[in-house]
């Protein structure tokens, strides 16, 4: 649906519609500001319009007539001749100007086509038409970069939120001294428990309906830390380390690897 704004020229009130991209003015109101009889149809007959509409949709309207173009430009200027906007639309495939129905019914022209109609009810009046118009777009414009600095921020504040949520999810948790008593025979959920802070019976009863297991859900950061838990935990065992220290040594890197890794997003954005 097409947005309405309204600009005052000379006293005169006119009516603009966002189509798309596109600006169309209201003739129709511009001619209020026309002294004596003068009719749109009055300037769509004069040869000079013709010409200039037809070069107008040669540049901007893959889908102009050029055949219906050529028959209306060999009659334009007789005193016989006479044709509507309707008319031209239908004949030519005319996207410069269009006649509404409704709330906004009137004959409308692209802002180009406007601002030569413009001249046709005094040069001055198409000097304020361009300037009224240029001000309602630079208006306009500081809008959206009112608009678009507020998204901006808002997705700042999104991200931050996010991040931070992902943050206190992913960083494990510090274990407690019932955990690190606690023998696990399995070297691997020792692993899991000193990152996940659980045993993977423990995440598979707590994810029943979930595919996979707990190392088959975790995040790439979780993965990088997983590798490098293993590689130390073979040297704790070499080194005769018991497995409850060892637990809380992997607990504590582990803590120490995960924070690192997320906060230098760029670390594993080169190894995705």
């Amino acid at each position: 649906m097409a947005k309405s704004s309204k600009i005052e020229v000379k006293g005169t009130e006119i009516t603009i519609l966002k189509d798309g991209e596109h600006d169309f003015i209201s003739l129709t109101d511009m001619l209020k500001a026309k002294d004596g009889d003068f009719f749109i149809s009055d300037w769509l007959r004069n040869r000079n319009t013709v010409e200039f509409l037809g070069i107008w949709e040669s540049v901007y309207n893959p889908n102009f007539n050029y055949g219906e173009f050529a028959t209306i430009k060999s009659q334009a200027g007789l005193n016989s001749y006479k044709i509507s906007v309707k008319e031209w639309v239908e004949k030519t495939n005319a996207i410069g100007l269009k006649a509404t129905a409704g709330r906004y019914g009137g004959t409308y022209g692209h802002a180009d086509i406007a601002f030569e109609f413009g001249m046709w009810i005094s040069a001055e009046f198409k000097i304020y038409l361009i300037k009224e118009f240029q001000r309602l777009k630079a208006d306009e414009n500081d809008r959206l970069k009112l608009e678009w600095n507020l998204q901006r921020t808002l997705a700042k504040v999104n991200y931050n939120i996010h991040t931070d949520a992902i943050k206190e999810n992913l960083i494990p948790k510090e274990l407690s001294k019932s955990q690190t008593s606690f023998v696990y025979a399995n070297e691997a959920d020792l692993l899991n428990v000193a990152l996940f802070g659980i045993t993977a019976k423990q995440w598979r009863d707590a994810n029943t309906e979930a595919e996979g297991n707990i190392r088959d859900m975790a995040t790439i950061e979780q993965l990088v830390v997983l590798s490098n838990l293993e590689s130390i935990n073979a040297v704790l065992i070499h080194q005769g380390v018991s497995q409850s220290e060892r637990l809380i040594q992997l607990n504590k890197i582990a803590i120490t690897q995960m924070k690192s890794l997320i906060n230098r997003p760029n670390t594993i954005k080169r190894i995705k």
